[in-house]
This record gives structure tokens, sequence and C-alpha cells, in this order.
């Protein structure tokens, strides 16, 4: 018998990439998704149209991380081998304006999951892996940051996830439950939501590489931030699981970037002058900022032996080149039908 396991977030980024490795793993992969009077899987559809999973192993399930009798039921009827718990309202400077639907879906959404893995009777049966955020450590009192630098978070999304790592610790302490956290710093992707500054970028810089568009606005440039690849991070998460024990891990680049330097670079791979199209725009700042993130993997290197392959340069070509492709696609039907239609 495959494995079985549940991703909530299965249609986000990470969801996306973590599906794509354990179906190839052989897993049975079970996702929850949101009733909506859309479609919101595109991420994921191109995995029922492979011809090898044929949907035979992808199931999808109507739910919400704010019903927890609905989360409950699947656990009871699905009995997953192990379960990871990556949705949430994940846009840090969006947790400002709803704190308290980011506190719900975020941080209570970790009770109601655990609380049905104990419910369903599967504290000594599944494993379970919670998507912790460098924005825990916020006000960075350790440089680089560790497993064992002090948290101090800088906005409501960063308290929802040290509550909810926290209530992860407890609950392997109290009941012997395979629970992890994983420590994940900023993992971007050409899947990254357009709305999160790194896409932003190279969606923005790509149309106006083509024509398309005249100016990116963007808040603080100086902000750094440790940024690695969301598709060989997601590689953590499964390994994390198959440890014997479970434990806490930074998953980093131990580098550190600013917003700016990612403008330059992206700019720099079009041969473009990003100071001609770039302004600022208060109104993406936030109320309180993160100045540094930067992570030391040591511990994830010595005790699992996982460290990451692309680094930054390598990160935003990879990116820029995706969203490139899809801004001649634009262009190219601008051109047929003289209708703008985004990609």
């Amino acid at each position: 018998m495959p494995k079985k396991a549940l991703i909530t977030g299965i249609t986000g980024q990470d969801g996306s990439y973590l599906a794509e490795l354990l179906l190839e793993k052989g897993y049975e992969v079970h996702g929850i998704i949101r009733r909506a009077s859309t479609f919101n899987t595109d991420r994921i559809d191109h995995l029922y149209r492979d011809p090898h999973v044929n949907g035979s192993k992808l199931h999808l399930h109507y739910g919400d991380l704010a019903d927890g009798s609905r989360i409950t039921k699947l656990l009871y009827e699905l009995k997953p081998d192990e379960i990871y718990n990556l949705g949430a309202q994940s846009h840090v400077r969006v947790s400002f304006d709803s704190p308290e639907y980011t506190g719900d879906v975020t941080g209570l959404s970790t009770v109601r999951l655990l609380e049905a893995i104990r419910e369903a009777g599967l504290t000594q049966d599944v494993r379970y892996y919670q998507a912790s955020s460098s924005e825990m450590f916020g006000k960075v009192q350790h440089v680089p940051q560790t497993e064992e630098t002090p948290f101090w978070p800088r906005s409501p999304y960063g308290c929802a996830k040290v509550f909810a790592f926290w209530l992860t610790v407890n609950y392997r302490e109290a009941y012997n439950l395979h629970a992890s956290n994983g420590i994940l710093f900023n993992h971007e992707s050409p899947r990254r939501g357009e709305t999160f500054v790194t896409r932003k970028i190279t969606r923005a810089a790509t149309r106006i590489k083509m024509g398309l568009q005249d100016k990116l606005y963007l808040g603080n440039l100086d902000a750094q931030r440790d940024w690695g690849y969301a598709k060989e991070y997601v590689e953590v998460m499964w390994l994390m699981l198959q440890q014997d024990k479970p434990d806490d891990y930074v998953c980093a680049t131990n580098e550190t970037h600013s917003v700016r330097d990612f403008v330059i670079e992206t700019f720099n791979l079009l041969d473009l002058d990003w100071e001609k199209y770039v302004d600022y725009d208060k109104r993406y700042e936030r109320p309180s900022e993160v100045d540094l993130l930067i992570g030391d993997p040591a511990k994830l290197k010595k005790q699992i032996g996982w460290e990451p392959k692309v680094k930054f340069k390598e990160l935003v070509k990879i990116m820029t080149e995706a969203d490139l492709e899809l801004a001649k696609q634009e262009h190219a039907y601008k051109e047929a039908t003289g209708v703008n239609k985004s990609f």
C-alpha cells in the first residue's frame, strides 16, 4: 500500500511542488481546497493531465482551515500517514489589514489540525509537518538566525506563526506526536503569487521589457531577505518527516540580499535600467518592518544532509526567464487580437 499524505494549502506554491514530489515518490496525495465560485487549482492542474498520474493518486477535498469539524471528519476518513500543514493567510502586509482572519487561519488552524489528529486517534500513527516561517524572528536578536534564536515577530502573520510553532512543540511533548517545524526562510519560484515582492518584480520587469507595462511600484527597497528556491525547499519538508525523531529545523541559504538587489539583478538580465522604471509607493510599506533575515541551515545539513543548490542569482534567472515567456505570450496575444490578457 502506498503512503497517504494530506496537504493543506495544496493549491499554493509550496503545496503544488510538494504534491509533485510526493506523487513522484508513489504517495497517494490528498489536498484540502476551499469552495469558491471559481477554480483556483492552476498550479496543480497539470498533475491531473499527467498520464502517469491520471488523477488516480491525487484527490482534492473541500474544506477550510477555519472549520475544525470538517478537518476532524477528513482525518477519520483518510487516516493519512503524513500531514503537511502549508495552508495559511501568508501575505505579511495583508496580515496588518486582516489580523483577526490571519490569526484564525494561520494560527488557530494548527489547533484544529492537531486536535483532529488526537480526536481521530492518530497521534501514534501520523507524522505532522508545520510550516513555520522566518518572519517569526522579526526584529532579529542573532545574525544569522538559528533554531536557538529568540522570536520577536513584527506582524500579525509572524505572531500567528509563533503561536503555531509552539503549539506544535507542545503537542509533540505532551502526546508524543511526531510533529516537526520547518522554519523556512523566504522561498520563491515561478509559481509564487504575483502580490509577493519577488514575483511582482519579475512579472513587472518582463512586461516592461515587452512593452506591456510602464512602471513598477515598490515599498521598502532596503529590506534584506534570505531567498531560496521553493521547489528545493519542499524536499526538506518530506525529509523531516522521514527522520526517526521529530525536530525543528531552519531551512535557508545563509545568504542575504536586499529587495533592491533583486530588482537590479532582474532588470540587468533584461538589459534594462531599473531606475527608469521603478518608483516608490508608501502604500507598500509595513507598519513595522523586518529589516534583515538570514538563516543558518547548519543543523539541517548536519542531521539530515540537505543543503540548497539554487542560490540568489540562479533563482532570479529561473523566475525572470519563466515570466519573460509569459510576457511574450501576452504580447503575441495582444498583437493578434488587440486585447490585453494576462497569462
